[in-house]
């Protein structure tokens, strides 16, 4: 039987594993889950594994929220006596985090075999911690899962060739998997006293837009110049700048509804229903793709050019004029053409791991 290991540690490695996981049983390999811990928040981990019907991990490295070097070596010597211990015949990463590129550079280490699923995306800023982290782990993986074309040119401007493939994004086969568990989740629109088309989804939490009060302020405020409601799931770290930089008042308002984390359902059902969304994250811009929602991107870049190229999203970073004007431009009747995928990148890859390692055994 193969034997592998999927290493998780954020929310985002939970969305992505839960389809992965799910092909893997049906191809009757053996999987161990590794949860390095980075994220600790009940509502960006344990809430998502029984959510998603993952099964529990079999180990937590407890890394916490610490600086990235710390979790790097937190990692690193946490992963050495599983990977001794089990012996597996190949490591699972996902995504561009600490715990993805601190397992991949483990695995390389310790000679076992990496798969990147995720891989070959860009944003060409070595500012942001994530692009470092995706470098380095194509550098070292041995199968490169990109959801894009523009991934698979990107590898192949960088060299990599062999064992690339362009699968799509495991997230759309979640969504497909679990459409009626979305319908059932619209309730949460009662909750909310929301209808259809006549709220704005938001999400912030990345580490530009919350350093510091600046850009923050600016997202804010064009927020606040946006005539519908705000659904606004509050990160930790998000709600943390706002009060230290004393922004309370900006987010005050009637129109704000500011909840807590939700589950995965629930914000699919969000995005799904909303007018638009203003997100500075990779899951929403992708998952509004997915669901036909038009996107403000409050973040400098992406690496879903696609969604982008195709009108889908704008890119505004942090900057309240740039956000308004792209607000009268937005629309639902652009031309969509599956660009991340039409729901089989999991088996997909778990087709190419087998085939793979069945050579390496030859």
């Amino acid at each position: 039987m193969i034997n592998v290991i999927s290493i998780i540690g954020n929310r985002p490695h939970f969305i992505k594993l839960a389809p992965v996981s799910k092909a893997l049983k049906t191809a009757q390999i053996k999987e161990t889950i590794v949860h390095t811990g980075q994220h600790y928040d009940d509502m960006l981990s344990s809430h998502f594994i029984k959510e998603l019907g993952i099964n529990p991990p079999h180990y937590n490295l407890n890394v916490g929220s610490e600086t990235p070097l710390i979790q790097f070596a937190k990692i690193l010597s946490g992963l050495e006596p599983i990977f001794n211990k089990l012996q597996p015949d190949m490591v699972l990463v996902f995504g561009d985090t600490n715990s993805t590129a601190a397992g991949a550079i483990a695995a390389a280490k310790s000679n076992i075999p990496i798969a990147h699923i995720e891989s070959g995306l860009r944003e060409y800023d070595k500012n942001i911690p994530e692009e470092i982290n995706k470098l380095l782990t194509d550098s070292v993986a041995d199968l490169l899962f990109s959801p894009t074309k523009t991934g698979v040119k990107n590898l192949k401007i960088e060299g990599k060739i062999k064992n690339v493939y362009n699968v799509g994004d495991v997230g759309l086969d979640l969504i497909q998997q679990n459409e009626n568990k979305i319908l059932s989740a619209e309730k949460i629109l009662t909750e909310l006293n929301l209808k259809k088309n006549e709220f704005i989804f938001m999400t912030c939490h990345r580490e530009a837009n919350t350093n510091g009060p600046k850009p923050l302020k600016e997202i804010l405020n064009a927020a606040n110049k946006l005539n519908k409601k705000i659904v606004f799931p509050i990160h930790p770290r998000t709600k943390k700048a706002i009060n230290k930089y004393q922004l309370n008042d900006l987010v005050n308002a009637e129109h704000w509804n500011i909840i807590e984390p939700i589950g995965f359902f629930d914000t699919q059902a969000l995005i799904k229903n909303a007018a638009y969304c203003l997100t500075d994250s990779g899951g929403i811009i992708k998952e509004s793709y997915f669901h036909k929602t038009p996107c403000i991107i409050i973040d400098k870049q992406t690496e879903w050019i696609e969604a982008v190229k195709e009108g889908w999203c704008q890119v505004c970073g942090p900057d309240q004029s740039k956000i308004l004007d792209a607000t009268k431009k937005l629309s639902n009747n652009i031309n969509h053409l599956n660009s991340l995928g039409n729901g089989t990148a999991s088996k997909q890859i778990v087709d190419i791991i087998v085939k793979y390692l069945s050579k390496e055994k030859e």
